[in-house]
């Protein structure tokens, strides 16, 4: 049988019965890698060696009672999070060849729970990015269509799950950017609560929105990687003490008693229509399933765009200052001055975007620009997060599309930057406010490309999000539907 098209509960169920073993898992994903990946482009370094050492490892465990609740499990992670084993190079050539010297916190946790590490994926450089095109190593495909974007920046992360290439992924969300390409890839895709997953490891982009979470087949693969990946963390000094659940005990069916609010600036124009009415069904089926459905307003969404472009590029101008040539990275050897060197490196080390916002994030912290843009965007982020704490006073989640458009073509929008950030205006808002959000598969469009609904639940309300998700993925219909390019 194909095991790589297994979801991760499944592969688990069958190790745990003695039916198969880590290794024959591995070399099925491997294989399916061998035959996707032209097409998908999703991986930036895959360590075929130390995946089946790792395997043969995991069968070894499982059969002495070692076993950690993902043994044995082919897992691939985003390009962003410091591995001793293989290269981290968010998608940039200023770290091209670097190898850090420890591992990020979610990577040990990881380990921890017997999960297998086939490699690192690619994404927009730094993180910075809606499409994966800004990536200094390829462009993503998606594989639902030939030439259409993946989403970004955690693109290859959901592509490769989609794609059959992993069992289960981890991204990195500073605006979107797990949510978003879950919903154009068709995948799972949570954004925790600010501070419930350790960042420690995690190259920042900017610091004070930045999240992990994982990408994953369905809601209940999502719910496992959340059990091994949260918990208070003391090499981060966001990271919040405070119990992780079992989260796989929220996959209940019945929706009965709940509200489900509607912010009604989500709906409004710029959405296709497509993705309109495909939420719309599936807000009918969590209506169905016995929910409450409700109209609220989160009335400075408008102003999000804004505040989020200010916001991250300053805090980015500031973390990505350490890529000077001096400590690790890239460096121009051929400077005659060491001011010569700063500018050389930082021009070729760095993309287009990166550069951009870069100078955007300088340009707002700058003496006399500080307080007209920074400032007034810092306050503007502290309305968005009244705007929440007035909706869930009337409602119990939100549930809204997760994008204005499905994909589009790679390309498309390369000569229109403003457009891309127009398009996570939908997603920044969490953010900012430091709540969790849940993509969940919600159907297609004419083209068959993916549409998710969008959840999103007061802090720590990944369980909510969890039951929701799970009982929306019951009652979509996606028999017989299979990325094109992957299939």
């Amino acid at each position: 049988m194909n095991y790589y098209a297994l979801t991760m509960h499944e592969a688990l169920r069958r190790l745990d019965a003695g039916e198969t073993t880590s290794v024959a898992l591995t070399e099925a994903i491997l294989t399916r890698i061998d035959a996707v990946e032209p097409s998908v482009r999703a991986f930036v370094n895959l360590d075929r060696e130390g995946a089946l050492r790792r395997a043969e490892q995991a069968d070894v465990e499982r059969k002495t009672g070692a076993a950690g609740p993902l043994c044995g499990i082919p897992l691939a992670v985003k390009d962003i999070f410091c591995t001793t084993t293989m290269p981290t190079t968010c998608g940039s050539r200023m770290l091209e060849t670097f190898i850090a010297p420890y591992d990020a916190t979610v990577i040990s946790k990881l380990h921890q729970a017997g999960a297998v590490l086939l490699g690192k994926l690619v994404m927009d450089e730094f993180a910075m990015g809606s499409t994966c095109e800004h990536c200094a190593f390829g462009v993503v495909h998606n594989p639902w269509k030939a030439g259409y974007i993946a989403g970004g920046s955690s693109g290859g992360s959901a592509a490769a799950v989609a794609a059959d290439e992993c069992y289960a992924s981890l991204g990195s969300d500073t605006g979107g950017s797990i949510r978003q390409p879950a919903s154009l890839c068709g995948t799972v895709g949570m954004k925790p609560t600010y501070g419930r997953v350790s960042r420690y490891g995690l190259v920042a982009f900017a610091s004070s929105l930045d999240q992990v979470g994982p990408l994953t087949k369905d809601v209940r693969d999502c719910a496992l990687m959340m059990n091994s990946i949260s918990g208070h963390d003391p090499l981060d000094s966001t990271s919040i003490d405070r119990t992780v659940p079992d989260y796989t005990q929220a996959l209940v069916n019945g929706l009965s008693g709940l509200r489900i609010g509607l912010p009604r600036e989500y709906f409004g124009a710029g959405l296709d229509p497509e993705v309109d009415a495909v939420v719309r069904q599936g807000i009918a089926m969590l209506q169905d399933a016995g929910a409450t459905i409700v109209e609220v307003s989160l009335p400075h969404t408008e102003y999000c765009v804004a505040a989020y472009y200010l916001i991250a590029p300053a805090e980015a101008s500031s973390n990505l200052a350490r890529f000077d040539g001096v400590r690790y990275g890239y460096r121009d050897r051929s400077a005659a001055s060491l001011i010569d060197m700063y500018k050389q490196t930082r021009s070729q080390g760095f993309g287009e975007e990166v550069k951009r916002r870069i100078l955007i994030g300088t340009y707002a912290l700058s003496a006399g620009y500080y307080d007209a843009y920074y400032k007034k965007a810092s306050q503007v982020r502290t309305l968005i997060k009244q705007d929440y704490a007035r909706a869930f006073a009337d409602c119990d989640l939100l549930a809204s599309p997760v994008t204005p458009t499905p994909a589009w073509q790679i390309g498309a929008k390369s000569n229109d930057p403003l457009a891309v950030y127009l398009s996570d205006i939908l997603t920044l808002s969490a953010n900012l406010a430091g709540v969790p959000g849940l993509s969940v598969p919600c159907g297609f469009n004419h083209q068959g490309l993916p549409i998710g609904m969008q959840l999103q639940a007061p802090h720590f309300g990944e369980e909510l999000l969890l039951h929701v998700g799970y009982n929306l993925e019951q009652r979509v219909d996606v028999a017989g539907k299979k990325p094109v390019i992957a299939s």
